[in-house]
């Protein structure tokens, strides 16, 4: 008999989670809580400008083609994908002197060593030395602690992760931030360094140095674009599903995870027999299945879909943990062209010590002026936008406090929401000269915390989820298993092995392994071929 599984949320892991499921011969729905798919990574359009709502870098592309082969395709297939050069642009408050003299880090490794070494003459032997370890850091965890449920520890005992001990132990105990300046000590190439931690829902006075291998991706493999935006990348993944014979539900919100009692003695007190869920029309229904994996986020999983009794991850838990950064968005289409912006621009503040600790630390504020990060498609896709105009995101990490209100179109969000957008224009404007900025707006739309809460279940407002400090990373962070309801998965970016588009594909795998029993920390052979034995 076919077995069933029913898969809450249809964000990028929750599709990519139906569709190896349906790929490895289980009979699988999918409910989403939206009219369409996409969770974080969704679209929004209006008067001809098309926002992707989320995610925008589109980094580490063997594991997006990875996913696809697994699937019986590819990103060839699947993606028209460009490299940008520029990768990104940055502007700097520095000595306050705006516009702001830009700085582009480039498409490749020797262009970059360039750049460092133009910025910090005598930089490039150490930087050297960072991208070498960048790349080896970021290919042995490829290798050994992405792909793996952590079921089990004796996998991890090989040589090339047992040789690197040392430095692996050094690299989890000092911060990104201390391991960057022991390397350049302009602190603009500093900032280069540490704010991929942003990435991660973190800070880099508090993201382990083992994290420098995001330098690799930035710096090295590349930054793409898929034309179409990551709507088109989450498209594709949808239809793939929905060809491997998924059943999509949308419209509809889960209430319940419906478990039954195991028989005493079981190790485990019940098993997950379906859901519940409200439809479009108010009804409430009930769906069978032998199993159940949520993609939603776990804090609304385990506290809102299970009794306290059943909850491996309880209030108590949670209280212990530290969220990643909120956000407040803005969707803008501004009339004309905007030279003075690369495709991702990022503005960083000179005090970022105090910038992050703003955020992180007790009692939180919000930055002003912020480090924010704007991203501009419609530089090289002109679908986004109306022809000769410009389309822009931006995103301001704030702390993640929903009081702080929701978002709104043409200036009906919440009073501090509404503020922190004017000042963000006002920067952008003056750090990078585009003096007309705030009156060629011709859209705007506002998101806030409260947003994050309400439509996307996000625990505390948090813009990406628990934050990638050292005692939420790896083994530290929530498994992917239920330790108290048989039948019972997670898969997405609030689980292993953590924040970001790519990892939550590989939640998607690493969910097929643990269903298999698979304890290797190797990613799957392409293409995934079903089990005979489940």
């Amino acid at each position: 008999m076919t077995t069933t599984a029913i898969v809450i949320g249809g964000g990028i892991a929750g599709l990519a989670s139906a569709a190896l499921l349906a790929r490895d011969g289980y009979d699988v729905t999918l409910i989403e809580k939206h009219a369409d798919v996409g969770g974080r990574a969704g679209s929004w359009e209006h008067e001809g400008f098309r926002f992707d709502t989320g995610p925008s870098w589109y980094l580490m592309p063997e594991v997006f083609d990875h996913f696809y082969r697994l699937m019986g395709t590819s990103s060839a297939e699947q993606l028209n994908l460009q490299k940008l050069d520029p990768a990104y642009r940055v502007l700097f408050e520095e000595d306050g002197v705006f516009p702001s003299r830009p700085v582009d880090v480039r498409a490749d490794r020797e262009a970059n060593l360039d750049l460092f070494e133009s910025i910090e003459p005598g930089s490039r032997p150490a930087m050297i030395r960072y991208l070498d370890s960048a790349k080896d850091t970021y290919q042995m965890a490829t290798k050994r602690f992405l792909y793996t449920t952590f079921e089990k520890f004796g996998p991890l005992l090989r040589a090339d992760v047992l040789t690197r001990s040392g430095k692996l132990t050094r690299m989890l105990r000092e911060p990104l931030s201390k391991f960057a300046a022991r390397h350049v000590s302009d602190p603009r190439l500093q900032q280069i360094l540490g704010y991929p931690a942003v990435f991660l829902g973190s800070s880099p006075f508090i993201t382990p140095s083992m994290y420098h291998l995001m330098s690799y991706l930035d710096m090295e493999d590349g930054v793409l674009y898929a034309e179409g935006g990551f709507t088109r990348v989450i498209h594709s993944i949808r239809d793939i599903a929905l060809a491997a014979g998924v059943q999509l539900i949308t419209e509809a919100s889960v209430t319940r995870i419906v478990t039954a009692v195991n028989p005493a003695g079981h190790a485990k007190k019940a098993k997950a027999i379906g859901v519940e869920y409200t439809n479009a029309q108010g009804e409430t229904l009930r769906l069978a299945g032998d199993v159940v994996v949520s993609s939603a986020d776990l804090h609304f999983t385990e506290t809102k879909l299970l009794p306290e009794s059943l909850q491996t991850y309880n209030a108590a838990w949670w209280s212990k943990r530290v969220a990643g950064p909120s956000a407040v968005l803005l969707y803008l289409g501004v009339t004309g062209e905007v030279p003075q912006l690369e495709h991702h621009t990022l503005l960083f503040t000179k005090d970022w010590n105090d910038n992050f600790g703003k955020i992180f630390n007790e009692p939180t504020s919000v930055p002003d002026p912020a480090s924010i990060y704007v991203c501009k498609p419609s530089v090289i896709d002109p679908d986004v936008a109306p022809a000769g105009d410009t389309n822009l995101f931006v995103l301001v990490p704030i702390p993640a406090d929903p009081s702080i209100g929701h978002g709104g179109l043409d200036h009906t969000g919440s009073a501090q929401v509404e503020a922190i957008a004017d000042n963000v224009i006002d920067q952008i404007a003056t750090w990078a000269g585009i003096t007309d900025l705030a009156k060629r707006i011709v859209v705007r739309r506002t998101v806030g915390p409260a947003d994050f809460v309400n439509d996307l279940n996000s625990w505390k407002g948090s813009a990406l989820g628990p934050s990638h400090i050292l005692s939420q990373s790896a083994f530290f962070r929530a498994g992917n298993v239920s330790k108290k309801v048989d039948g019972l998965f997670y898969a997405g970016g609030t689980t292993i092995p953590g924040i970001g588009l790519p990892m939550c594909l590989i939640s998607a795998e690493i969910l097929i392994k643990r269903l298999r029993g698979d304890t290797t920390t190797e990613p799957l052979p392409e293409p995934l071929f079903p089990t005979v034995d489940r």
